[in-house]
């Protein structure tokens, strides 16, 4: 399986980027996703998204307003405009030389960089190295839906360990993630709620 271009690069940090795409491309990346951003053959960052946001224009303002609008109307709007998309994505680790690390990356990617959706294998070789480190960067991001962000990840990856017999990884993620929000109820309560819903396990 190939990975699938997203879009390009508008702006970023040391913690998150946000990234641009067409409508077209806006049915393959799923929140919650695990994405790669690789900057030289050696070097790559890992993240999460987060939030999907699709922005509006002038036509589209008189669109919405307009009585019967035609479907061709609708599919021209969404297929040959640039109807900006925007794709919010936190950093949780990067790969280095081969080795794979659960911090922030040294430097953030540049403008116009690439993003990619990981492969099952580049997904299962991030999450399943080390002891889930990466956690700690969602859940002290505290303007996101943390639980809804973890249960939708872990539902992904789940998949793709499961794909190759590894039906432990899930338990272990959900035991870490109860270990490290021990002194935080509300918050594990939050993810808790999140993951039941998620029927995934």
């Amino acid at each position: 399986m190939t990975a699938i271009e997203i879009g390009r690069l508008l702006r970023a940090s040391t913690t998150a980027c946000v990234v641009g795409c067409r409508v077209s491309q806006a049915n393959v990346p799923a929140f919650g996703g695990l994405v790669r951003i690789p900057l030289d053959a050696a070097y790559s960052i890992f993240g999460l998204i987060y939030d999907i946001r699709i922005e509006d224009d002038g036509l589209v303002r008189q669109l919405v307003t307009a009585d019967n609008v035609p479907n061709d109307v609708i599919l021209d709007n969404r297929v040959n405009r640039n109807v900006p998309v925007e794709v919010s994505v936190l950093h949780v680790g990067y790969e280095q030389h081969g080795r794979i690390f659960h911090l922030l990356p040294p430097r953030p990617p540049l403008s116009l960089d690439l993003l990619y959706t990981c492969r099952p294998e580049e997904s299962r070789a991030f999450t399943g190295a080390g002891r889930f480190g990466y956690f700690r960067h969602i859940l002290r991001a505290a303007d996101l839906p943390v639980g809804e962000l973890l249960a939708a990840h872990l539902r992904l990856a789940n998949a793709d360990h499961a794909e190759q017999g590894n039906h432990d990884w899930a338990s272990a993620a959900v035991q870490e993630l109860i270990t490290l929000l021990r002194d935080d109820y509300p918050t594990l309560m939050t993810v808790l709620g999140a993951l039941a819903d998620t029927e995934a396990w």
